[in-house]
């Protein structure tokens, strides 16, 4: 059983990373407006957050630029149109998907750029292109994170040498990441345990990213914060691909640091997050996101689902457990 001090008490190292613009772009392919982005960067500043993540760099050659908003790309000018110099303790994070972004060229050096930290996401498979990724970005100057994506459905063994070989990485941040929505609590003790294990031999520190397919965003990463994770993702509402994320408005209301304020964050829903849902904008825990997670299988089925407005679950539920 932990102890209680874990809960009740509060540590300094602890990092809240807003990823509302990045995973929840990829629901309304990153068309914010604006107001909507300085308004999150504002309530970020006032509620204590430590970085705001951006959204992608990617590979205009991949990504058609009339069919995304500007956050697909997080071009340096654009993001200075927001933020400025960025002259507060808020820092700016961007993610460079491996196979997705064109790194070398698109990722500038840090003196030249109002990004902080840039977080590269990899699948196991893709663990070389990733290191070569992170050496790049901190050559240039920035702190780097690491997504090593889809644990759910990897042999622990094959986790252990992809952690080993970033540990010996200059990667600063390991990233638990639960992308099928599929970890329960124990789970997460147990890959916490583990991951942990690494960052105290390699001098790293390790994050928690959770999505919210079996409604236990949250509880995962409360729980991975009580066993000594110290980066912690969320978004506002939720908002993130298909079933969305660990809750900031949650999250903020949990943690005992008094840097953190959660009203902010309630304001900025009222008025924004509300309005994107009365605009259509779809997103959050729904039957067929259960349904994937219970089968730790990749959403995408179940986001076609959400598109097409159907609501034959059992129907949908034979469907997707054939291909198991």
């Amino acid at each position: 059983m932990k102890e209680i001090s874990k809960l009740l008490d509060y540590r300094p190292d602890i990092k809240v990373v807003d990823a509302t613009l990045r995973d929840g772009g990829l629901v309304n392919d990153f068309f914010f407006t604006d107001e909507f982005i300085k308004s999150l960067y504002n309530a970020n500043l006032r509620a204590g957050v430590d970085y705001m993540e951006f959204g992608y760099k990617g590979d205009r050659e991949m990504f058609d630029e009339t069919k995304f908003g500007a956050c697909k790309f997080c071009d340096d000018d654009f993001i200075r149109s927001i933020v400025g110099e960025n002259n507060t303790d808020l820092k700016i994070a961007v993610m460079a998907d491996v196979g997705r972004c064109n790194y070398k060229n698109d990722i500038h050096d840090r003196a030249e750029s109002p990004v902080d930290l840039i977080r590269v996401a990899t699948y196991l498979h893709q663990i070389p292109t990733a290191v070569d990724m992170i050496e790049d970005a901190k050559k240039k100057g920035y702190e780097v994170s690491c997504n090593i994506m889809a644990i759910s459905t990897a042999q622990e063994a094959d986790i252990k040498v992809a952690l080993d070989i970033l540990g010996k990485s200059p990667v600063d941040v390991i990233y638990i990441v639960d992308s099928f929505g599929s970890i329960y609590p124990e789970q997460m003790a147990r890959i916490a345990d583990l991951y942990c294990e690494y960052a105290e031999k390699y001098n790293k520190k390790i994050g928690i990213h959770a999505h919210d397919n079996q409604k236990l965003a949250f509880a995962n990463t409360i729980e991975a914060v009580g066993d000594g994770v110290d980066w912690l993702d969320a978004t506002y509402l939720s908002m993130g691909r298909g079933a969305g994320n660990c809750a900031m408005e949650l999250l903020l209301g949990f943690l005992k640091n008094p840097k953190y304020n959660v009203y902010p964050v309630l304001q900025f829903i009222e008025k924004h997050m509300n309005k994107l849902r009365e605009e259509g904008v779809v997103w959050g825990y729904d039957l067929q996101y259960l349904m994937t997670g219970l089968l730790n299988q990749h959403p995408r089925t179940a986001i076609q689902f959400t598109k097409e407005n159907r609501k034959d679950y059992a129907e949908f539920y034979k469907e997707i457990i054939a291909q198991e």
